[in-house]
This record gives structure tokens, sequence and C-alpha cells, in this order.
């Protein structure tokens, strides 16, 4: 399933030097003016994930194919984009296509970097995004519901349910609120998605701090931290600087590099990892001699749409699924073990699949 990630934020705040490290190259202008990034720039990223290496080294796989997140450098946004202000209408346009937001906060000092409105405040960074935003929002879900309201009048039950949705989000906007704080039902969630707001959006912060902060973070990231919790979402601390950095680095020095600047592994994982958990994604997995394969599925996916993910002719035809979890499978070295030890089960086409499964598709053709 493909999964498109924008990463937003005021101009100079770091997005494309992010995107250039998160895609290893320099496919993003990088420069010290507004609007560097006018076409949005599109990298196809690995989901970083050690158990695929393991699942390969057991089922002696002749190659690797990861999961993948697509990532959208989008043009920085200014006060009054919803409006049209600076590349206002393109940018939010950019933004509505997308399925996740990221949004990159300046949460670092650095006088030979200009910042737009002249000063160092990640909160009112985001709330200036976040207003222009829910105003966007706010317009499109006035213009578009009186006339649904009318219908609504006249009886129509599609066009009542639909008041009643935008209503939902109507009540939050118009309290300064953003549109994914909604109280839905379980049914309500896909028409509301369907309702393509900029701000029912999940959203993950990135705070890009100074060098010296990336294993800890600093006071500004902290604010951050606080002010994404209020408003239901997570923060991931990142010095973008570094990063990219570290992706120019042969993979020989990049060990050396990380232990030096205090890092376990290169912030860029956990960024993807965040984004792809932010969706509420999992990873299941097929070993074969000739691949080992990660595959995205939504979590709650019952095993016959886990394996249309593959292709539609193994959901339509499903039978079973042959399952092995990710623990057992290393325990016991691989398929035949696993069957051995009876930690190898027959699933039909009630099973919800757990992140880790190893599956192998039984389907009539």
């Amino acid at each position: 399933m493909g999964i498109k990630c924008g990463i937003v934020g005021l101009p100079n705040v770091g997005k494309s030097t992010l995107f250039n490290a998160l895609t290893e190259t320099a496919a993003a202008q990088a420069a010290n003016y507004p609007f560097c990034t006018i076409e949005p720039n599109v990298g196809d990223v690995a989901v970083p994930d050690p158990r695929l290496e393991a699942l390969a080294a057991i089922g002696k796989s002749q190659s690797l194919v990861p999961a993948r997140i697509t990532f959208v450098d989008i043009a920085g946004l200014v006060r009054g984009a919803s409006k049209g202000e600076g590349l206002g209408n393109q940018f939010l346009a950019n933004i509505r296509e997308v399925d996740a937001i990221i949004h990159v906060l300046r949460c670092f000092e650095d006088g030979d970097i200009t910042h737009v409105e002249g000063r160092i405040d990640p909160i009112a960074d985001a709330e200036t995004v976040e207003t222009e935003l829910m105003l966007a929002d706010l317009e499109s879900l006035e213009r578009r519901i009186q006339p649904l309201e009318k219908k609504a009048k006249s009886g129509d039950k599609e066009a009542k349910e639909q008041v009643a949705l935008m209503t939902k989000a109507l009540d939050l906007l118009r309290e300064g609120k953003p549109a994914r704080l909604a109280t839905l039902q379980p049914e309500e969630v896909e028409p509301f998605r369907q309702l393509m707001l900029l701000t029912g959006k999940p959203v993950l912060f990135v705070c890009n701090v100074e060098e010296g902060a990336a294993a800890t973070g600093n006071a500004q990231s902290r604010r951050v931290e606080d002010y994404a919790k209020a408003q239901g979402a997570g923060t991931v601390v990142i010095s973008a600087k570094i990063e990219a950095e570290l992706a120019q680095l042969p993979a020989a020095e990049r060990s050396d590099f990380l232990e030096a600047v205090g890092l376990a592994e290169p912030s860029l994982n956990r960024l993807i990892r965040a984004a792809y958990a932010l969706l509420g994604l999992i990873t299941y997995f097929t070993v074969g001699p000739k691949e080992a394969r990660a595959w995205t599925i939504a979590r709650g996916t019952k095993a016959p749409g886990a394996a249309g993910v593959i292709h539609t002719d193994f959901e339509k035809g499903f039978i079973r699924a042959e399952t092995t979890a990710f623990g057992d499978y290393i325990a016991f070295k691989g398929e035949v073990g696993a069957k051995d030890a009876g930690k190898m089960r027959l699933e039909g086409k009630d099973y919800v699949v757990a992140d880790g499964d190893v599956m192998l598709f039984r389907f009539n053709t």
C-alpha cells in the first residue's frame, strides 16, 4: 500500500535538509531563503526494520525487499496562506494529497539562517501553520455544508450523515481546534477521512535541534513535546544537519560518526518508524529463497486483506494462511523448525494479522 507523508513547516526550519537526508540525495535545494522548494520533491524511503535481515539470513534469501514510505517536501507556508499568501494555494493542495503531516519546527538558534518572522519560537511556528490549515478547513466546510443542509432537511439520509460529520469538525474548528480531535464512531472514520480535511490528518512534530542536542533534545523541543501531547500528536527530536552529514558518509564510517555525536542509530530511523506508527501501520513478512519481503498493512487487517496487498487474486481465492510469529521463526530457525515445534499455525479468513507475522498464503486460482 502506498503511504505518503508531507514534510511541512515555515520557511527555513530545515525541511529540505531533512528531506535530503531522508532520501540520501541533494534533490531538494536547501537554500537560506523562503520558497526554495516550489514544486514538491518526492522521495521513496525504506522503512528500517532489522527483523527483515534476520529472516533473510535464516531463509537464505537472495534479496531483501523492505517496506517503503514516501516523503514529500512541500513548499514553506507563511501567515496568510489560507488566503493565498506566498505559495498558499499550492501548499494547501499538496498537503491535501498526503496521508500524514510531518511538521518540522525550528528548535535551534543560528544567526546565519533567517527566520521568516524574525524569532525562534517553535510553538508560535506550529500555531501559525495550524491556524492557516484550520482557516482553510473552516472555509471549505462552510461552503460545502450549505447545499447538504438543504438536502438533509428534505429527508436525504446520506446528506444528514454528511452534515452530522461535518458539524463535528466545524464545532472544533470554530473553537480553534484541529479536526483530528473529533470523537468518531468506528463507522465514521472512513467517511471522515474522505472529507479531505487538512487538520484531520495525523501529525508528527519534528524538533530540529542543534547538533549538541541531537541525543537529548533541548528546552525548545521539550516545549514542543508538551504542546504535541495536548494536540494528541507525537514528536521526534532530530538534528537535520547531523543527519544530512551522516547521509553523505560511506556506510563503513557511519557507526563511528554516530557514536561521536552520542546517537545509537540515525535519528531518521526513529522518524520513519514514528511516521509508520502514526498511520497505524504494521508489517508482516514473506520469506523464501528468492526474497525476504516486508509488507505494509493497516493494524487490524484480516488475513485475506493482507494477502490482497501481494495480489488481488490472493484475496479473492484465499483459503488459509500458514502463519509463524517472528520470534518463533527466529527461535526455531525457520519455517520447518517452527512447524516441527508446533509454532506454525493455520489461520483462516477471520484471523487479524499481527505485526511481525511470517506468512505463506494458500489460495485458489
